[in-house]
């Protein structure tokens, strides 16, 4: 079964990705998560992401499209990145998540990925 991790982190921790203090404990983490993740053999796919400054959020409302700078002014936290992981079960896609770094200070979503769908048929 393939599982999307959404990787939540609060805005204090997208700060470290740049503090040089801080970056090299930071990037530490992630590479140790995903080094862990590619040795079992677990990722589809995975990217990280800019910060949220950089985000444009899009609505659609009685027909007209509104267009916002920036995630949604009450988010406490961001989607920093994610992953698709292939495992067995939901068991094992949430041990994966339990050992992101953001599992520690913010949140982890997992979702099961739909599988394709079928064709029509005609």
């Amino acid at each position: 079964m393939q599982f999307m991790l959404l990787l939540n982190e609060p805005e204090a921790e997208f700060a470290k990705r740049n503090d040089p203090e801080q970056a090299t404990a930071y990037w530490g983490g992630w590479n140790a998560f995903i080094g862990a993740m590619a040795q079992a053999g677990v990722i589809v796919k995975g990217d990280g992401l800019q910060g949220p400054h950089t985000a444009t959020t899009v609505r659609v409302r009685d027909g007209k499209r509104m267009v916002q700078d920036g995630p949604f002014a009450d988010t406490k936290e961001q989607l920093g990145g994610y992953f698709v992981i292939e495992v067995p079960d939901l068991d094992t896609a949430l041990e994966w998540a339990a050992r992101s770094p953001s599992a520690s200070c913010a949140t982890v979503e997992v979702r099961p990925v739909l599988p394709p769908m079928a064709p029509p048929v005609s």
